[in-house]
């Protein structure tokens, strides 16, 4: 038990953080005020970058906002979509990043798009196998388990520079099409860095669950 939390507890203290410095930097982002909503900030930004086309919606939900590569939509926040801050403008911008990659083909984003399925899937049953063949003593079931399980430390991984790229392009564009200051462009920069330890945070905590499964299988005995 003790070896489980030297592998689990340190990202997930991370994790914690993340989320703490994700509220906390939104919230004080919040009170610096920006010349037009999320909603307008991003429209704006795909209306320039040419795609009129991508849509924008408002969905319930506190950051609950993601771009949908599927029906082509940006879906917002009510905060987000509404609220004229920097936070607001942040998050929006990034989920039209998002778009953007979209648009271009990013290759990682493909991936990451192909690689969905296999990490819901895995990360549903892989750990439930793993149990299943150390309590039957079925160590090809164990295995099976750990390599479903695998498929979600993949997908963080890959997410990773997806995200770093959306956070990057709604930056850079937000002052290339003079939707905020190259000054103000720190202040959105909080609120993105603090969302990127989010990532970083899951993509760790994935490789050390991993790390820990693979130790118990290859120290397990016949």
């Amino acid at each position: 038990m003790f070896t489980y939390f030297l592998f689990v507890i340190p990202p997930f203290l991370l994790g914690l953080y993340a989320q703490w410095k994700v509220k906390s930097s939104f919230a004080a982002m919040s009170k610096v005020p920006a010349r037009m909503s999320g909603a307008t900030a991003a429209r704006r930004l795909l209306d320039a970058g040419g795609l009129q086309s991508v849509g924008i919606e408002q969905v319930p939900g506190q950051l609950s906002d993601h771009y949908d590569p599927r029906a082509k939509v940006l879906r917002l926040s009510s905060d987000v979509y509404n609220e004229k801050s920097m936070a607001a403008l942040g998050v929006a911008c990034h989920e039209a990043g998002h778009a953007f990659q979209d648009a271009k083909h990013y290759a990682p984003l493909v991936i990451r798009n192909l690689a969905v399925p296999a990490a819901n899937f895995g990360s549903g049953i892989g750990a439930t196998l793993l149990v299943a063949g150390a309590f039957l003593a079925m160590k090809p079931l164990m295995w099976i388990g750990v390599i479903l399980f695998s498929a979600v430390v993949f997908f963080q991984v890959v997410n990773l520079p997806v995200e770093f790229d959306a956070s990057n392009r709604a930056r850079a564009h937000l002052v290339e099409y003079g939707l905020i200051s190259a000054q103000e462009e720190r202040y959105v920069a909080k609120v993105l860095n603090a969302a990127a330890l989010t990532y970083v945070a899951a993509t760790l905590q994935s490789i050390m669950t991993l790390a820990y499964y693979l130790m118990i299988l290859l120290n397990r005995r016949d």
